[in-house]
C-alpha cells in the first residue's frame, strides 16, 4: 500500500510538468512510449519522462489501494476512450500528444487480471504461499503469517 501511495504522490508532483496527470489519472511503470521502450521512473530517465501513462501500473496495485486504482481505470476508459479496446487496456497512451500504443500486452494485462482476482478473492496470493520457497523468502525478508 505505501508503493502504491508514493506512486501516486510521485505523479501528483510532475503535475507542472505533465498536467493530465491528476488524483484521477496517472501510472507510471517501464513501458513502451512513443519513443520505444523506456523504464520510467528511475533517477537516470526522470529528465526524460514524457506523460505517458501506463494504465497497468494502477492495475497492478488494485488489491494494495483498490478505490483508488479503480477511479484511475475508470478515468482512462472513460476519459480516453481509444485506451481500452477488445482486449482491455493498450500497454501506455500519452494524452498530452494524443498517441496511443498499437499494443495489448499480455503481461500488463495480465498484471491486472490477476491483481483484480486478488483483490476479490485473495486467490492468486493463496496459491503462490503454497511454494514453500515463496514461505522461506517472506520469511527471511522478516514477514510473519499473518502480516504479509
Amino acid at each position: 500500500m505505501k508503493a502504491t501511495q508514493a506512486h501516486k504522490l510521485f505523479c501528483l508532483s510532475l503535475r507542472e510538468q505533465f498536467p493530465d496527470y491528476d488524483e484521477h489519472l496517472r501510472g507510471i511503470t517501464a513501458s513502451d512510449s512513443r519513443s520505444g521502450y523506456r523504464a520510467w521512473g528511475s533517477p537516470k530517465t526522470l529528465r526524460k519522462m514524457d506523460g505517458t501513462v501506463a494504465p497497468c501500473a494502477a492495475g497492478g496495485s488494485l488489491p494494495f489501494a483498490y478505490d483508488d486504482c479503480v477511479e484511475v481505470l475508470r478515468t482512462v476508459r472513460e476519459r480516453y476512450p481509444r485506451a481500452c479496446g477488445r482486449y482491455g487496456f493498450v500497454d501506455t497512451f500519452n494524452p498530452l500528444v494524443n498517441w496511443y500504443d498499437p499494443y495489448v500486452i499480455g503481461i500488463d494485462v495480465g498484471i491486472t487480471m490477476l491483481m483484480a482476482e486478488n483483490q476479490r478473492t485473495g486467490f492468486v496470493w493463496h496459491t503462490f504461499m503454497k511454494n514453500n520457497e515463496a514461505q522461506l523468502g517472506m520469511q527471511r525478508a522478516g514477514f510473519h503469517e499473518g502480516h504479509a
